[in-house]
């Protein structure tokens, strides 16, 4: 009777200690964005408030609309998904954790036609942005952010 206690406190402990180590899921938001100027800027849209002070700092535009987005959990580091709109779609490929962040593939598409494909770092603690191309009166911007 004491072995088996003493083997199923021992079999408790590793179950416990695997489940802790393990790391918890994030979820990220992908959007694709135009910013503009124009006369009277709506709101800033909610998914982009906490950095939408540093994207009229940074950008030069008093106005952000989000065109396109996806939220996705990640559990293992290496999921896919897309953020599309009418024209655009953003690919996002993550390829694996890394003590800060993750390692994804990007690549922007309008319509069929292959825009940008890169490799780059989202970090967990800060917004990625990539500035896209020109959209009518404005700018394509890539949002990635790590929530």
């Amino acid at each position: 009777m004491h072995k088996q206690r003493l083997i199923f406190t021992i079999v408790f402990a590793l179950v416990m200690s695997a489940t802790v180590s393990l790391p918890a899921a994030q979820t990220v938001w992908s959007g694709l964005v135009i910013a503009e100027n124009v006369p009277q800027p709506a709101p800033m849209p909610p998914e982009l408030t906490s950095i939408g002070q540093t994207l009229k700092e940074l950008f030069g535009y008093n106005q952000f609309d989000v065109i396109g987005q996806s939220t996705k959990t990640l559990r293992t580091g290496q999921e896919d998904w897309l953020a599309s709109s009418k024209y655009f779609g953003l690919h996002v490929d993550a390829r694996g954790e890394t003590p800060v962040g993750y390692l994804v593939d990007l690549k922007l598409y309008k319509e069929k036609d292959l825009l940008l494909e890169t490799e780059t770092k989202l970090s967990k603690r800060s917004p990625l942005v990539i500035k896209g191309p020109l959209v009518g009166s404005g700018q394509l911007l890539l949002v990635l952010m790590v929530q």
